[in-house]
Order: structure tokens, then sequence, then C-alpha cells
């Protein structure tokens, strides 16, 4: 990693370029009012649209031009092709999520986000979020700190709450998505509130705005996948948050399979350890019923 430390500072301000450019991309076609311009296709996962595939050339050709591919892989949703699930061979790799919250896009909620994050060996040291529609972008690198900047320019540091009882955290959970299982975790679980917001990034945005401490991932039938979880987590644990599967070991990605099977907790960092083991115990008592 050495040989490339002096340049990450460059290729931060690169991605947060680029993530700007997304993010207006993203928001001149949630704006337009066309009949049927967002060519919409559902796919196994879940549906896709010309915003989506927009957003993704952009990034690629704006990332590819300045950096080219010799040392630079790239793992992007829209190009992810699931036959050849294997990892890139390359120590850095950039894992895209061109449109975070595709259904809340289509159905015009706002709550919908730009995912981009830069890994090394598996691991990301630098992420960035965008929500169009709020006009922000929050970006951090590794042992930098997390900032979060307005369309004005304004950038200024954001860190974590501080609440320290599992009895005093809000969590943040989809409006919908939530299958039986994770239904029955949440619900004896004892937190002090809940609240509700589209997309892995704008969940994990709330947290670094203080409004919730507490997001957690627990996989079904499918599982949420790299591009989902790269970014958003650096930008939580450079902001005092943690991030990590519930047995405490932490998440790896371009490991060929992208999908992100298991439990996997974010949090405000300030009880993460016994909120992980009091989940894992939950939902062990679940599965035995």
């Amino acid at each position: 990693m050495n040989d490339i430390q002096p340049e990450l500072a460059n290729i931060l301000d690169l991605a947060r370029s680029v993530a700007w450019g997304a993010a207006d991309i993203l928001s001149s076609y949630y704006h337009d009012d066309t009949e049927g311009d967002l060519e919409i296709k559902d796919k196994k996962d879940g549906p896709v649209t010309k915003a989506d595939l927009a957003a993704n050339h952009y990034i690629l050709e704006r990332l590819q031009t300045e950096l080219g591919k010799e040392k630079f892989g790239y793992l992007s949703e829209e190009t992810f092709d699931v036959k050849k699930a294997e990892p890139i061979a390359k120590s850095w790799v950039w894992i895209i999520d061109p449109l975070d919250g595709t259904r809340d896009f289509i159905d015009k909620t706002g709550e919908y986000g730009m995912h981009l994050a830069l890994a090394y060996e598996g691991r990301p040291v630098i992420g960035i979020v965008a929500i169009p529609e709020a006009g922000k972008i929050y970006f951090a690198s590794k042992d930098n700190g997390t900032f979060v900047e307005t369309k004005a320019g304004e950038v200024k540091p954001i860190t974590v709450s501080d609440r320290a009882k599992i009895k005093e955290l809000y969590l943040i959970v989809s409006r919908t998505h939530r299958d039986e299982r994770f239904q029955k975790l949440i619900d004896r679980l004892p937190f002090k509130g809940t609240k509700h917001m589209g997309g892995v990034g704008g969940k994990i945005s709330t947290l670094l705005e203080r409004e919730s401490d507490v997001y957690i991932s627990l996989s079904g039938k499918s599982a949420a996948k790299d591009w989902d979880f790269a970014a958003p987590e650096i930008i939580l644990t450079e902001a005092g948050g943690e991030f990590s599967y519930a047995d405490g070991n932490p998440v790896y990605y371009n490991q060929g399979d992208v999908k992100k099977w298991g439990c996997i907790v974010a949090t405000n960092g300030q009880c993460h350890q016994a909120l992980c083991e009091k989940i894992t115990a939950t939902i062990a008592d679940i599965d035995r019923q």
C-alpha cells in the first residue's frame, strides 16, 4: 500500500468530483417526468433503470480515463457477471453502486444514493456516499476522518452520536424488505426507537447525522452485496462508528461471491460488542424455535 499512499489524497479529490457528477446525473433523471424515460427493467436482484446505467457509465469512464486499468480493478453492480464470480486480480479495486435504492428512486421517495469505494486487499481505504436529494456527499479516507460536503462547496468533519446504552439507541431500517426472521430479531432488541430510510448509504448517513445509531443487515433468501457496504463502511468507521459481522469479524470485499451472507452490524461504536453479542444470542434463539 505504501507505493500509492501519497496519491490517495489526489485520488479522493477525483472520486469526490466523480461522485458529484454521478449525483447530478441521477438527480436529472429523478426530476425528469418524461413518460417511460427510465426504461425500467426487472432483474433477479431488483429493478434497473436508465439512470443506473448512465451513472455507471459516467463513473467508470471518469475513473478509467484518469487512473487506467493496470493498477486498478473495477467491481460495479451494473457490470458484474455472476457467472464469472471470481475475485478481481488487483490489490486496488473500485467498488461501485451507481444507484443505491433503485426502488426508492422509481417510487420518488428521494431516498436514493450513490456509492463509490476504493478497496486495498479487500478492505476499503476511500469511500463516498452521495445523497443527491439532500445535496450532500459524505467522504472518508483511511485514518483521515469523515467529512460532509454540500453542493455549495462547504466541507466539515462529521462524527457519530455518543449515545452509549442499547436502550438509548435508535435503529434505522427500511420501510419494506423485512422478512419474518429479521422482524422477530428487531422486535426483541430493546432500542429506544426505530427510524426509516431507503438505501444502505442513506441509512448510514443517518448515523453520521446522529439521527440513528444502529443498522443491521440479516441475510435471508438473498443478501446485500459488496457495493452496498464498502463505501458506507468506511464513512461510518472513520466517523467513529463500528462495522462488522455480528461475530466481530471484519467484512472483506472482492472475494468472488459478492453476497454478504450472515448478519452485519453497523453502530455508533459505543456498545458495538455488547450489541453484537445480544444480536447473536437472539438470532440463535429465534432459529431454535
